[in-house]
This record gives C-alpha cells, sequence and structure tokens, in this order.
C-alpha cells in the first residue's frame, strides 16, 4: 500500500516519513491528480445555480490530498534531496503545473466563479469569505481566463518552461555549492579561525576523505565564519571568488542562459496577461502595488543608506590601514576587518558571545518566548516520525491543553539539504465539518553541528536567523482562519516577512535574552555588560547591510520591472545596476544573478524589495511592544489576533492598523539602524 495514498486529512495527522520511499511519490501525484481533477469537474460541470458555496468554497475544499502529497515532496526535495528525488521533481513539476492549467483555464468553471463574483451580494459574506471570493476570481483572470485559446495555449507553455528552469537553476546551485571543497593542508592555512570553526573544518576533511587535514564548503556555516575570521587574505579571495562564481564559469552548471529565458517568459507572459512587466503582475497583489512605489521606497532608504555605507567603508578601510598597512579594502576583507573592528570598538565578537548561545539553550529560549508573549507550550514527543534522525519534533499546546500545532526542528546541514535557512508548512490549518485542522509546521536551518567535545554554539547572526524563522512559524502556528488558501503564511509576499523580523527584535533585550543565554561551561548567565554592547553595536555597519539589501531589491527590479527588457550579457547587464549601489569594487569574474536563488528559484521574484519593507513594518510594531513592554500580553494578544491568526482574511494594511492603530512610519527603522541623523 502507498502510504501517500492513504494520508487522510483528519485532524492533526502527521506524515508517517518512514514508510514513505522516493518510489511511492510519482504514482501518488498520478492518482490524485484524477482525484482532483474528478473533484474540480465535478463543480464544473453542476447544474445548480452557481453559489459562494457550491462554486467558492468547494473549489477551495478540493484536492487537499494532493495538496498534502505536494507538500511533503517538495519540502523534502529542499531538506532531504538526492538525485532520484530530483529526477522525480524534474517529472512531476510539469504536471502539477499543467493540473493547475487546466483548472485556472476552464471555461465551464471559470463561467460559475464569474457568475458569482457578478452577482454576490458581499455583504452576505464575512469578510474572510469576501477575500476568498475576490482571490478566487483573480486567480483566474490572471492565469489567462479572459485570453483567446491561442494565448491560453501559449500560457500554459509558458508556465511549464518556468517550472523546469526554475527547478534546473536550483540544481546548479545546489551542485556547485556541494562540488567546492578548499582543502587546507597546513596550521598556517588555518590563521585566525576559532578553534570551533577548526574542528568543524578538521570533521568535514575527515568525511570527504582528507584525513589530517581541513576543508572549507561554500554552505554558509562553513563559508561565513571563514570569511570573517581567517587571517589568511589569499585564501578569503579565493573562497570569496568560488562563493560569487557559483553557475556563473560557462559550463554545464552556469545560469546565464537560464536566467535570461526565465525573465523573458516571465515578462512575456505578464504581456499576455495585459501588464506591462512581470513587477507590474506580481506587485498587483503586493501592499506595495507598483513598480513606481517599490522604488520611490528603496530610492528613499538609499538617501539615508548610502552616505551610512560610505561611512562604514572609509571606517573599516582607515582601520585596515592602520592595523595592516592594508592599501585597498576588498570585499573578501570586509567582513574581516569589521569584525575585528567590531570587537576593538564595543568588545564583543562571536567568539565571546556564542559560549552563552548553545544551539538547545537558545531553543528553548524561543519557546520560552512564545508561551511568554502567546501562552503557547512545546513538548518534544520522540514518537511522532521524522524524516531524518537530526530533526526534532514538538507538540505545540495552548494554556488549555489544546492542540495547537506539530513543529518540526531540523538544524544542521547535510548534503541533501538547500543552503539558508526557512519555515514550511507540511499541511496548513484550516475548519470544515470535522473541526479546525491545526498545522504542522517545519523550521530548517544550517547550523554548525555539534563537534565531538563542543555542542552547537551559535553566533549571534544564528540566533537571530532562529528567532526569525521561528515567526514565520508563529504565523503558521497561530493561524485560525477558515480557509488553508487565506491562513497563516498565505499572506501577501511584503507582508509575510513582519512576524519573522519582528521576532528577531527579542534576541536585543536583557527580559528575553535572561531566558536562555547562558554559557555551555559555567551556566552562568550572559553578562549585563555583554547584552549592552550587543545593543551598541546593533546598528554596527548597518549603512553597509542596507546598501547590500537595497543593491539585492534594485537588481530584482531590474530584471523583472523593465519594459521591454532584452539582455544579451548577464554580468554586464548585473554590473550597471549594481555599480550604482556599490560601495566596494565588484569582484571580477563573479556574479549575484547566477546564483539569486530568491527571484530565480523560490518566490521572490518582484518582491526582494519586501525584507526591507517588513523592516519597517517590524521596527514600527517593536516600537509599540516597547512602549508597554516587550512581552505585554494586551498587546502581543492583539498581534496574534489581528496578524498571526488573521493570515491572508483580510488587506495587511487593515490587519497592520487594527494592530498599531496607524499606518506604519519608515522612520521607525531609520531611527533603529541609526541613519536617522
Amino acid at each position: 500500500m502507498n502510504p501517500l495514498l492513504t494520508i487522510s486529512n483528519s485532524l492533526n495527522n502527521p506524515p508517517a516519513f518512514s514508510k514513505i520511499t522516493n518510489d511511492h511519490f510519482k504514482p501518488a501525484f498520478e492518482q490524485l491528480i484524477e482525484k482532483a481533477k474528478a473533484e474540480i469537474d465535478k463543480i464544473g460541470a453542476s447544474e445548480a445555480q452557481p453559489t459562494f458555496e457550491n462554486t467558492i468554497e468547494a473549489l477551495e475544499f478540493a484536492g487537499k490530498d494532493l495538496d498534502r502529497v505536494s507538500a511533503i515532496f517538495f519540502n523534502l526535495n529542499s531538506a532531504e534531496t538526492n538525485d532520484e528525488m530530483q529526477a522525480i521533481a524534474r517529472e512531476v513539476s510539469p504536471m502539477l503545473t499543467e493540473f493547475s492549467n487546466d483548472i485556472l483555464l476552464n471555461e465551464q468553471l471559470f463561467k460559475r466563479v464569474k457568475t458569482v463574483y457578478d452577482q454576490q451580494n458581499r455583504e452576505d459574506l464575512s469578510p474572510e469569505a469576501q477575500t476568498l471570493l475576490d482571490k478566487t476570481y483573480k486567480s483566474f483572470t490572471r492565469n489567462g481566463a479572459l485570453l483567446s485559446n491561442e494565448k491560453k495555449a501559449r500560457l500554459r507553455k509558458i508556465d511549464v518552461e518556468l517550472a523546469q528552469l526554475s527547478l534546473e537553476f536550483g540544481e546548479h546551485v545546489l551542485a556547485e555549492t556541494n562540488k567546492y571543497e578548499l582543502v587546507l593542508e597546513n596550521e598556517a592555512d588555518l590563521a585566525g579561525l576559532p578553534d570551533q570553526i577548526k574542528e568543524q573544518a578538521a570533521e568535514t576533511a575527515e568525511n570527504k576523505g582528507y584525513p589530517g587535514k581541513w576543508v572549507i564548503t561554500l554552505e554558509y556555516p562553513s563559508y561565513v565564519p571563514f570569511m570573517t575570521y581567517s587571517a589568511r587574505r589569499d585564501l578569503r579571495e579565493k573562497l570569496a571568488k568560488a562563493f560569487g562564481s557559483k553557475a556563473f564559469k560557462g559550463d554545464d552548471l552556469d545560469n546565464r542562459e537560464i536566467v535570461k529565458q526565465i525573465v523573458k517568459l516571465r515578462n512575456e507572459r505578464a504581456k499576455l496577461l495585459g501588464y506591462k512587466t512581470h513587477a507590474h503582475f506580481v506587485l498587483e497583489e503586493r501592499m506595495a502595488q507598483s513598480p513606481d512605489k517599490v522604488m520611490d521606497f528603496l530610492s528613499e532608504l538609499e538617501k539615508y543608506g548610502k552616505p551610512g555605507a560610505r561611512r562604514d567603508v572609509e571606517e573599516v578601510a582607515a582601520f585596515a590601514q592602520k592595523l595592516d598597512g592594508l592599501e585597498k579594502l576588498e570585499k573578501w576583507d570586509f567582513a574581516y576587518y569589521s569584525e575585528k573592528l567590531k570587537k576593538e570598538k564595543y568588545n564583543v565578537d562571536d567568539e565571546l558571545l556564542k559560549p552563552y548561545f548553545q544551539l538547545e539553550h537558545v531553543v528553548e529560549g524561543v519557546f520560552k518566548t512564545a508561551e511568554k508573549l502567546f501562552g503557547i507550550r512545546f513538548i518534544e514527543n520522540p514518537s511522532i516520525d521524522r524524516y531524518h534522525k537530526d530533526v526534532t519534533v514538538y507538540e505545540v499546546k495552548d494554556e488549555n491543553d489544546n492542540d495547537v500545532a506539530t513543529f518540526y526542528a531540523d538544524f544542521f546541514p547535510r548534503a541533501g539539504k538547500r543552503a539558508g535557512a526557512w519555515m514550511t508548512s507540511y499541511a496548513g490549518q484550516y475548519k470544515d465539518e470535522s473541526g479546525n485542522h491545526r498545522p504542522l509546521v517545519s523550521i530548517v536551518c544550517n547550523f554548525t553541528k555539534p563537534s565531538k567535545t563542543t555542542p552547537s554554539l551559535l553566533t549571534f547572526n544564528e540566533v537571530t536567523t532562529l528567532f526569525h524563522e521561528f515567526g514565520h512559524a508563529l504565523h503558521g502556528m497561530l493561524a485560525n482562519g477558515t480557509y488553508e488558501s487565506l491562513s497563516g503564511t498565505s499572506v501577501y509576499w511584503d507582508f509575510v516577512e513582519l512576524p519573522s523580523q519582528l521576532m528577531e527584535n527579542w534576541c536585543y533585550e536583557k527580559e528575553c535574552l535572561d531566558l536562555f543565554a547562558r554559557h555551555y561551561k559555567t551556566g552562568e548567565k550572559i553578562p549585563q555588560e555583554y547584552i549592552e554592547r550587543i545593543k551598541e553595536s546593533a546598528s554596527f555597519m548597518e549603512g553597509y547591510q542596507t546598501m547590500r539589501q537595497l543593491s539585492f531589491g534594485m537588481l530584482d527590479m531590474a530584471w523583472h520591472g523593465t519594459e521591454n527588457l532584452e539582455v544579451e550579457n548577464v554580468a554586464a547587464f548585473e554590473s550597471d545596476i549594481m555599480s550604482k549601489t556599490d560601495v566596494l569594487a565588484p569582484i571580477e569574474g563573479t556574479n549575484m544573478s547566477c546564483s539569486f536563488s530568491h527571484i530565480f528559484q523560490g518566490g521572490y521574484s518582484a518582491g526582494y524589495y519586501s525584507y526591507k519593507w517588513a523592516e519597517v513594518l517590524d521596527a514600527d510594531a517593536f516600537e509599540y511592544f516597547k512602549e508597554h513592554g516587550i512581552f505585554n500580553r494586551s498587546i502581543a494578544d492583539k498581534f496574534k489576533e489581528h496578524v498571526l491568526s488573521a493570515g491572508g482574511s483580510e488587506h495587511p494594511m487593515k490587519l497592520y492598523k487594527r494592530f498599531r492603530g496607524q499606518e506604519p512610519d519608515v522612520k521607525a527603522l531609520l531611527r533603529r539602524a541609526g541613519l536617522l541623523q
């Protein structure tokens, strides 16, 4: 029996991962696509007068089994993949795209949807139901329902091609990351590296068949510490060039042509649907609304960010010159010297702080923070099946011992896991006649694994990463809507980062740090002076970091918001855009676009600006908490009710104003960043 075909949508039903093999996926997809098609066809063929219930709601609840299996497969393809799974992904992605198009280009079905959209009395619907009606109608029109048959066929072809190209792009980046090894043979090559990083590099070398040596990889827990601490400038340069040239070497893993094809197809698709560019299409469904508004927003931040970035670079360059006689500061020098400067200015660095941030303690701290704010508890349950031995599973309960969610935590890098950190769901929250289906939520990270002698100790940046992803998880876990497509993190893309970025703020507060930051050997709480230094250094190099994020956002908008874009040379196009924001010379032979997975593989195309947009929201929201106390339960309850539990049930600005009582103030971010002079 195929276990994927017996997954029911009964309440709180985690997948039996240990029973699932790769052989199960394709047959399950084939069978469940047919089942979902039958459910959809029944709705479209109904002779009953179209109503909200028999058409819009019926569509919302159709295909739930297929949704579950899709979530399981594609989540595993990110967190625990292999060549076989990637091959399956290449087969089933076009099948799913075709199925989606079968629905969205079904004229009989759209006719019923349009009838309800045109005739439904909105006052008879709840605000959430009104949102579902609008979203359903737009899902058809934004996918070609009003097009001629010829244009519909072209749209279908474009969508299948884009699905394939996106997968191929990601596979190239992952393959490039996995194949690179910087093998170090002498102690002198390790100059400046902390002991734990050396030990980790030695273990990596042993695992890769280089006993007695050290290996640095392009995975973030290896790459970032090396660039931050290695005193070997020649090796930093070598590693930076390897990292920046992923999928940009003119070989069979090169992504340049894929980038051009993706951009061309996205813009062709947008024009078919009556939009100027892909960005115009995307931003219609965002808080920002238009490319002009995004660029105005980015330009407003640039006014304050660029002078700050120049000051930061001048300060680091002067410090490097004074310390080592460095004549010209390069990009591969910035992390190294800025870390040394940070230590000199604030007497704080990762190696000083890491002993206070043992992973298990930080997890305990994020759980306590959630309990104090939202009244939820996390109980580890080893009997719940998991997809890898490194995953820990928790039952989440509220104050009345009701089920809130099942939570999967997956923290360490491995060959089958893509880089970075993310939150996802194996099943979303929704309500039906059987009750309130609680979600299955996961966060996936790539933190340094414990070694033979040392537990996993996080940098402060990794602590904020954990709180960030946990904020996304709270958005999923505390969801309380009727419809899964509007529940949890199913919100406008430039609103989705608010809960995650808001949670990072607690990491800088003594009241929160005292919950978990204690020395892994002595149990001593993190000293007050260290907390003060963390807070003082919070805006350190913020100008530089702001311009770095703005440059990515502007590159994204250049690719996706330029009408009639024709690009022959990817490198030249990128260079022209980045030169406007660069405050350090670019590294020759490197290219951001070819490994910019956020916009060419993930869902951030025409949306990378949303990180900064959400920073404005989170800075403004945290000022509200600070005014009343960071663990003020009434403010937390308002945030839970109007943001976390509300999901995408209404327009996000309405929800935010209900929580905050006002629209967000961009100056809140500039104040926090120390950029408002």
